[in-house]
């Protein structure tokens, strides 16, 4: 339930303009998901919401600026020492175990580093599925290149941890 209202929390804040936690739970609400002030709160913190300001002055909640790369990667730090508990890899692919609950937020940390060797994330309550983007997608059929890759990023994400 906590990652299907993470991920719908990341679409409101995306579709519409959200400025207050209250029109925040409300937002969820007509969603169909009743949730208190308090959580929302945790939510917001959990996926390292900012205020922004709107052309016109307002403040809305937003993701900090991932297209600083030094925002994304700082809080992809700071998911990875609070939540990720083990990163393990099998050929292209990354299995990230993390604390009950958050493999939704460590996913969407992930995703907003924008790293071009990631092809995506699939999360589930305590793990997620980092899937290494595929050489032969980039023209090469060498699986070492593939396992240099996945290697490398297994690497990138363990140094997020700390």
């Amino acid at each position: 339930m906590k990652a299907k209202r993470h991920r719908l929390i990341l679409d409101l804040i995306e579709s519409k303009e959200i400025e207050t936690q209250e029109q925040l739970t409300a937002e969820l609400s007509r969603q169909g998901i009743k949730v208190t002030q308090a959580t929302v709160s945790r939510d917001i913190k959990d996926l390292g919401l900012v205020k922004l300001v709107t052309e016109d002055g307002r403040y809305k909640y937003g993701l900090p600026k991932e297209h600083s790369p030094s925002g994304s990667v700082l809080r992809a730090e700071r998911i990875f020492q609070e939540f990720v508990t083990s990163i393990e890899r099998s050929l292209n692919l990354i299995i990230v175990r993390s604390a009950p609950g958050t493999a939704n937020t460590v996913a969407a940390a992930i995703d907003a580093l924008g790293w071009p060797e990631i092809c995506g994330t699939i999360a589930g309550d305590d793990s997620l599925l980092v899937i290494v983007r595929d050489q032969r997608a980039a023209g090469t059929t060498d699986l070492a290149a593939i396992d240099r890759t996945a290697s490398e990023l297994e690497t990138k994400l363990w140094q997020l941890r700390g």
